[in-house]
């Protein structure tokens, strides 16, 4: 099955589905990912912060397949944010997975209260893109306002913003701003994961009666019904999983498509309601994680 590319702002192309590995134990990554790439995924979403980017490079090689073909994203942590601090965290994530170049690398966190070394962080960025050694470059949970205050001191406009949504946190202000700037939205909890596990969440997004509907009438599933939604208003989704045949489900979203009165049903559910950190919220003292060398 053909997944559909996104064309981002610097012409690079990108598969608009993904597969994505937060929370996936390291020991668990290199046969998760060995799975994904089997059924058909050629974007794999990682970060220093998950500390599995070795597994996925262990299964990348071990697959067979051409290194050109597999699109590979990760993310630098806030503890590496600084100019030289990010040129190395580069080299730290490269060394795990095993590559001499990273297709989208992305800043995982704006990190207010530090932005002079989120810009530096960035601006690093940008030299890794101006050497060859990224191929695009973006960032990840940046609300409308940090782009601004970011975009301001940069020269390079991200190629991707991953956030959160999810049915019941859409984030239409920020998916907006993205759309108007030239940036592709990339959802992380796009069948919203989070709602499954984090306290506050009247119910999980997979037991919602009007997402049951809609899967009904297509005979698919809640997972793949939100997956359709996303892709079809031009976001990239990241599903995560370490099941096979939820892995191979995930998969399956390109042989149907949504009318416009069901994306509207599924746009109707938008409650406002976060899952995730508060971005402005991100400090070194809550969230401090050494990333360790390669």
């Amino acid at each position: 099955m053909a997944v559909p590319d996104f064309t981002l702002n610097n012409g690079v192309t990108m598969p608009a589905l993904g597969f994505g590995v937060f929370q996936t134990p390291p020991d668990e990554t290199k046969t998760a990912v060995a799975e994904a790439l089997r059924v058909g995924y050629r974007h794999i979403d990682t970060a220093a912060a998950y500390g599995n980017e070795r597994g996925v490079g262990e299964a990348i090689r071990a697959s067979g397949i051409e290194r050109s073909q597999i699109f590979i994203e990760t993310k630098i942590w806030i503890n590496d944010y600084g100019y030289e601090e990010t040129l190395h965290g580069f080299e730290k994530s490269a060394g795990k997975l095993g590559v001499e170049q990273i297709d989208m690398l992305i800043l995982h966190q704006p990190f207010p209260r530090g932005f002079d070394r989120t810009l530096g962080a960035y601006r690093a960025l940008e030299t890794l893109l101006a050497d060859g050694k990224v191929r695009a470059i973006g960032v990840s949970n940046f609300m409308p306002h940090h782009l601004e205050r970011l975009l301001a001191e940069v020269e390079v406009t991200p190629a991707l913003n991953q956030i959160e949504v999810h049915p019941y946190f859409q984030q239409r202000e920020a998916q907006e701003r993205n759309a108007a700037l030239g940036i592709v939205t990339q959802a992380w909890a796009p069948i919203g994961g989070i709602t499954f596990y984090r306290p506050g969440f009247s119910q999980s997004t997979l037991d919602d009666p009007a997402i049951l509907a809609i899967a009904q009438a297509h005979g698919k599933s809640a997972a793949q019904v939100m997956l359709r939604w996303g892709v079809q208003q031009g976001r990239s989704v990241i599903p995560k999983s370490v099941k096979p045949a939820r892995i191979a489900e995930n998969f399956e979203i390109f042989d149907f498509e949504l009318s416009g009165d069901e994306l509207a049903a599924i746009d109707a559910l938008n409650a406002n309601q976060r899952g995730g950190p508060n971005p402005d919220d991100i400090t070194l003292e809550t969230f401090n994680r050494e990333i360790p060398e390669a």
